[in-house]
């Protein structure tokens, strides 16, 4: 029987874990350096039909109907007098068991977790070196050693593994934006909102049937260094109240709805990793971390997962040929969706909003834009 370390238990990490439970050629442990899992956190994902149709395959179609959101359309508005430009129909994309779904990442999680036994998780994990000669070795904080036949990388884009795989520090690359996130009270409809600001957007969706929203904005920011080494500068009230002024000065959304906000920099990934082993993996924010503007982080780390467990099956070493070609795709489409988002120049805007009326309406170009990717 083969072993398999999952390095991570987020998404990525936990889907792939639920996909190796009907391999029984197969035994896993995961290493998580946390010491538990926080399901009260209320923030959202979205998740799109292609990796819904994944889930589904393992039981996610039992998830109560109340905990999670089948938004039908994407709306496109100007922030600063709320009208509205244009919308997208997402039921396109759909089929009759998978839709574009909205929740909270926590139920996500929740789903996740309650299928891996509780045995296969070894929380608090301080991994320390990676060896690949003659099998993994993996060497943890407490001088103990541990052998695997694969390795799967899933833990964030701060991956410490990664690093060490390499032997070099690998760091993802700040992108001159900071993300405020947040729950929204009151009522903001039942599908996604995105507000177009100057140098800023911000993204409003349900994330189940009880009328809770999710709030995300990215605000373009400049930050030194040394700020973005200060942890506390992202928690505290000063700078939280400066992103939310900064937006209200362009937007026509009631700001004292916003509760539990927090703060943190956008770090986005700069190129792939150059390493394709049959017996090492990388998933999820660890293999790349894409600019938040088309809403896929999360549905490619359970495309990605999944693709994984192909190649292995498949004994061959082409995962990262083929997934490098989907994910150059979505992060230039990522990077176009965050500059069209952050225009401040009245003719640009202008401009701007007549191609999202054509666009949104153009059906060749919508299938080629979000099909090929919704639907992988």
């Amino acid at each position: 029987m083969k072993k398999i370390a999952i390095i991570g238990g987020g998404i990525s990490g936990l889907y792939f874990a639920n996909i190796l439970n009907n391999q029984k050629q197969f035994e896993y442990k995961i290493f998580e350096k946390k010491d538990n899992y926080n399901f009260l956190e209320g923030y959202g994902i979205q998740l799109s039909v292609n990796s819904i149709k994944l889930l589904n395959s393992i039981g996610f179609k039992n998830v109560s109907a109340s905990e999670i959101s089948f938004p039908t359309k994407v709306n496109f508005i100007q922030a600063n007098n709320s009208k509205k430009i244009c919308e997208i129909d997402l039921t396109q994309f759909n089929d009759y068991t998978n839709r574009y779904t909205t929740l909270k990442r926590s139920t996500l999680l929740k789903f996740l977790f309650q299928n891996v036994p509780k045995e296969k998780i070894k929380f608090n994990s301080n991994i320390t070196k990676v060896e690949n000669s003659n099998g993994i070795t993996i060497s943890f904080g407490d001088n103990k050693n541990e052998k695997f036949d694969y390795l799967i990388v899933s833990d964030g884009i701060f991956s410490q593994t990664k690093s060490l795989i390499f032997n070099e520090s690998i760091y993802p690359k700040y992108n001159l934006n900071v993300a405020l996130r947040g729950k929204l009270k009151g009522d903001y409809g039942s599908d996604i909102s995105i507000y177009m600001g100057s140098n800023s957007h911000y993204v409003i969706y349900p994330v189940n049937q009880n009328n809770e929203h999710n709030f995300v904005a990215i605000v373009k920011k400049k930050l030194s260094s040394d700020q973005l080494k200060n942890y506390d500068l992202f928690k505290s009230t000063e700078f939280l109240n400066s992103l939310v002024s900064g937006l209200q000065k362009t937007s026509q959304i009631s700001f004292e709805n916003l509760s539990e906000l927090k703060s943190f920099p956008v770090y986005v990934s700069s190129d792939f990793p150059g390493y394709n082993k049959k017996n090492i993996f990388l998933s999820g924010d660890a293999l790349f971390t894409f600019p938040p503007s088309f809403a896929q982080g999360a549905s490619q780390s359970i495309e990605t997962a999944n693709d994984i467990l192909k190649s292995i099956l498949k004994g061959t070493n082409e995962f990262y040929q083929e997934r490098i070609r989907s994910i150059s795709s979505i992060n230039n489409k990522s990077k176009l969706n965050h500059f069209s988002f952050h225009l401040s120049n009245p003719i640009n805007i202008f401009i701007r909003n007549k191609i999202l009326k054509y666009l949104s309406k153009n059906k060749k170009f919508l299938e080629s834009y979000l099909g090929k990717i919704y639907r992988a």
